[in-house]
């Protein structure tokens, strides 16, 4: 009975992705009451957080509460993704990231990971078929997570979506596809002993600042705001790293039921803790230039002739070796961008190959 259904499922989820449209732009702009637009001119008179990232939780038990097939659960999630996109545009944010499928995910039946990885394929299908529309409202996709563990087939079109879009700047949402935190900062680690086994950088060279920047979300700022719902308290492994200070909001409500009003809530929540925020982040920033530049000087001093440590001498040695160390990590960081790009260009070029 279990498989017949599950079957049942997967026929469902393939014949509806098909069926409907499936964008991930809105045909038509929603339109706006005048309570909206008092209340987005009401929250940009404030700070209006530039990066939020999302937990989507709640997608099955939204399917169980509405007596649904899990399948049709994911999609509705997908819808509300789409959605929620065109309302952080409306008022501002123009990054945003989600956590769409964890590695954990990899360890629910067998049915459901083949569901959700139909469903992948045909979101990003479904994007390279609005080519135009990524670039009318040029925006930039990033998809960040351990992508050799997907197959073959749903990484070529991810590829392929990245690429396409990998120049526009006005807006960007990144997807965190078989990601998890813990595996994220492993493959950071694995990048910068690389680095150091291939001479690009030195041991100490090593620091806060070169991790993150090794980071599957290098290319982005840390999340201001960081919103999950379904009631649960609690990260899942998601940006832990980016999120130390970050806005967290917690927001009791299944994903598939998240208003406009939930978002203008998260908003408000970061705007009442905005300066508390801003004064820990300068801190922290602060204390990462005078740990810099302890490092530096510690550095020089122990290859320095105790009879060679005149005060002009030193700050002029101390000076070169910051310019030869942020040398050193620039190359480094070339390098490993250059394999990330060649990734993708090179299952783009697979994916021309097979298909010609």
């Amino acid at each position: 009975m279990r498989k017949y259904s599950s079957e049942r499922e997967n026929g469902n989820l393939r014949t509806g992705l098909c069926s409907l449209a499936m964008s991930w732009f809105p045909q038509k702009k929603t339109g706006q009451s005048w309570v909206h637009r008092v209340c987005q001119k009401i929250l940009k008179s404030g700070p209006i957080p530039k990066h939020v990232a999302f937990i989507m939780d709640g997608n099955r038990r939204f399917a169980v509460k509405n007596h649904m097939e899990r399948a049709e659960g994911h999609f509705k999630g997908f819808d509300k993704l789409a959605e929620t996109l065109e309302w952080c545009l409306d008022i501002g944010i123009t990054e945003v990231t989600v956590y769409a499928f964890s590695i954990e995910n990899f360890k629910r039946s067998k049915d459901e990971v083949d569901c959700l990885m139909e469903l992948a394929r045909q979101k990003f299908t479904r994007l390279m078929q609005e080519k135009e529309l990524i670039q009318k409202h040029e925006v930039c996709v990033r998809v960040l997570g351990n992508l050799n563990l997907l197959p073959l087939d749903v990484q070529e079109v991810i590829a392929e979506c990245v690429q396409f879009s990998k120049d526009n700047k006005r807006a960007v949402l990144n997807v965190c596809f078989a990601y998890t935190s813990r595996d994220e900062i492993c493959a950071a680690m694995r990048e910068v002993a690389e680095g150091v086994q291939l001479g690009l950088i030195r041991d100490s060279d090593v620091s806060e600042e070169l991790m993150e920047k090794c980071l599957y979300t290098s290319q982005s700022p840390h999340p201001d705001l960081l919103i999950r719902t379904s009631g649960e308290v609690r990260l899942s492994d998601f940006l832990l790293w980016q999120t130390s200070y970050s806005c967290l909001s917690f927001v009791d409500v299944l994903w598939p039921e998240f208003s406009i009003w939930h978002l203008y809530g998260a908003v408000l929540h970061y705007q009442r803790n905005y300066p508390s925020i801003k004064s820990a982040i300068d801190s922290d920033m602060a204390d990462r230039i005078r740990r810099q530049r302890e490092q530096d000087y510690e550095c020089v001093i122990s290859t320095c002739d105790s009879s060679d440590q005149s005060t002009s001498s030193l700050s002029s040695r101390v000076h070169q070796y910051t310019l030869d160390r942020e040398a050193r990590i620039k190359q480094f960081l070339h390098h490993v961008n250059s394999k990330r790009l060649h990734y993708f260009q090179e299952l783009v070029n697979r994916k021309k190959t097979v298909s010609v």
